[in-house]
């Protein structure tokens, strides 16, 4: 099989996939007549921001059979035109989340401090220290707008600055924001008057776009300082500064113009507007993650296998209610398979919600992703039942009329095993929301430890500690815990993947139960 980048990724993704026996041809730069002629040739798409999957080229694409963006979002690829065409669109939604989060933090600092213009300043030869008198971020307040992944991070960052956070997300759950450390709010007019520190993690949308323009800015408090390293258009940049020249915006940090990739904004006449060419994917690490993540979902695409960042359903006729928790299936499908070592012999399957419109789709989902970690063909709505007794899997499925207070929900039991899932707001992000029924609320990474352990004190340090020195990052963490019960368990979202020895080692220093090494 052929595969088309024509975004440069790193060498490693290329790598994956040649090693794999793909031919693989990197054809960067090209134009949009060049990519409408080469397209049908190939067997899969993988581009980052620069290539513009439109509609046209979609369908001169006849042997395409997946499509990768190498980056959190999949706004210039032609998504209808992709799922009306067949072919499923996957990204890699978190492969520059800390990178984002950390340039939110930089903006924040840089903007508050002057920095930018002191350097210049200086560099200039003028030794002007009275001209930059900034402001502290300890003990203010900052308002985060979208507590999704970068969200989150952001929030944890400003707590360790002594920061008073709070949110407004309406997607949000109170248990999410709780373990946060965030205050929610219901609404923006809430938020506005009180924040000293505004900073935007939404995506871009009809109803965001321009979501702060002069209205919302007339509530702020004087001498806010706004950051936006989401998507340009969600600032109204013309409203924010005519309130900068008036004073009441003290300073700004914008990575997301409106006009991309043009550099034109009624900012840059401001010192204290911190800007910055689209940054926040822009590290190393970052797109390491996002170009060899991308290869290997898109290598699984072609084998057949689960896809966990498909973003698509492949059916004109599929309603969003049941398309959004493919990919959810498919994760819990996974996970369960990992929790018991094997394909196991019963699952169950039930679903709440509007969810539940389509059994044999979310069925044929779950159960494709209890055979992906076998290396399993993939399933389909046809041949669910056919698969499931080929490898000896009693499935029962079936309907609730509880969904736990979401709109939709699926519950999974394999072998005495549990996990649910919810999808909730306009991120299609797969929360897990219970495993082995203690109830928690967690994004999963690509990997993740899962342990059992008594409710001592001090055990999240133990293993945090012994991770550490692993040179295992923790990225986020979720801890559940039920009321029959004196153990706790803990959902560790990791950045690379841990060795037995070292699951091991952290099982032994908290006296777990169980332990788990889980892979996405």
């Amino acid at each position: 099989m052929k595969i088309l980048v024509t975004d440069k990724i790193v060498d490693e993704g290329i790598a994956i996939l040649r090693g794999k026996g793909y031919e693989v041809d990197t054809r960067y730069g090209m134009t949009p007549d060049e990519l409408l002629a080469a397209v049908p040739a190939y067997d899969a798409l993988i581009v980052r921001s620069a290539t513009c999957v439109t509609a046209e080229v979609i369908e001169a694409a006849k042997n395409c059979k997946i499509i990768g963006r190498a980056g959190v979002t999949c706004d210039n690829i032609d998504v209808d035109a992709a799922t009306a065409a067949g072919i499923p669109v996957c990204n890699v939604p978190t492969s520059n989340i800390v990178s984002a989060a950390e340039h939110t933090m930089a903006l924040m600092l840089a903007a508050a401090r002057e920095i930018p213009a002191a350097s210049n300043s200086l560099h200039e030869g003028c030794w002007s220290r009275d001209e930059f008198m900034g402001h502290e971020l300890f003990e203010k307040t900052l308002a985060i707008f979208g507590l999704g992944r970068i969200g989150g991070l952001v929030a944890e960052r400003a707590r360790a600055f002594g920061m008073r956070v709070i949110g407004y997300d309406p997607y949000c759950s109170v248990s999410r924001a709780s373990q946060l450390g965030v205050a929610l709010c219901d609404s923006m007019d809430e938020v506005l008057p009180v924040a000293d520190f505004i900073t935007v993690h939404v995506p871009r949308t009809e109803e965001t776009h321009h979501m702060f323009s002069a209205e919302e800015f007339s509530k702020m408090k004087d001498g806010v300082v706004l950051v936006n390293t989401a998507r340009g258009g969600i600032i109204d940049e013309a409203a924010m500064a005519d309130f900068m020249a008036a004073g009441r915006v003290f300073a700004c940090g914008v990575d997301m113009l409106e006009a991309e990739p043009a550099p034109e904004t009624p900012l840059s006449e401001f010192d204290r507007a911190v800007l910055t060419p689209h940054l926040g994917a822009n590290t190393e690490e970052a797109q390491a993650r996002a170009g060899v993540n991308i290869a290997r979902y898109v290598a699984n695409g072609l084998e057949g296998l689960v896809v966990p960042t498909v973003i698509n359903m492949v059916s004109s006729d599929l309603a969003d209610a049941v398309a959004n928790y493919i990919p959810a299936c498919q994760m819990c499908g996974s996970v369960l398979a990992q929790l018991s070592g094997g394909i196991p012999k019963n699952l169950s399957i039930m679903a709440a919600g509007p969810c539940a419109n389509d059994l044999q789709v979310l069925s044929a989902s779950a159960l494709g992703g209890v055979l992906s970690r076998q290396g399993q063909a993939s399933v389909s709505s046809e041949n669910v039942d056919a698969s499931a007794r080929r490898h000896g899997v009693k499935m029962d499925v079936s309907v609730s009329a509880d969904s736990r207070g979401y709109d939709s929900i699926v519950s999974m039991e394999a072998d005495g095993l549990e996990i649910s899932a919810t999808v909730p707001g306009s991120l299609h992000e797969t929360h897990i929301v219970s495993i082995l029924r203690y109830r928690l609320d967690v994004v999963p990474a690509d990997y993740a430890l899962v342990f059992l352990y008594p409710d001592e004190p001090g055990q999240i340090g133990r293993i945090g500690t012994i991770l550490g020195e692993e040179g295992i990052n923790i990225s986020t963490m979720a801890i559940g815990k039920r009321t029959d019960c004196k153990e706790v368990l803990v959902f560790l979202n990791v950045e690379s993947e841990a060795s037995k020895d070292v699951v091991d080692r952290v099982a032994a220093a908290i006296d777990a139960n169980r332990a788990w090494s889980i892979r996405l």
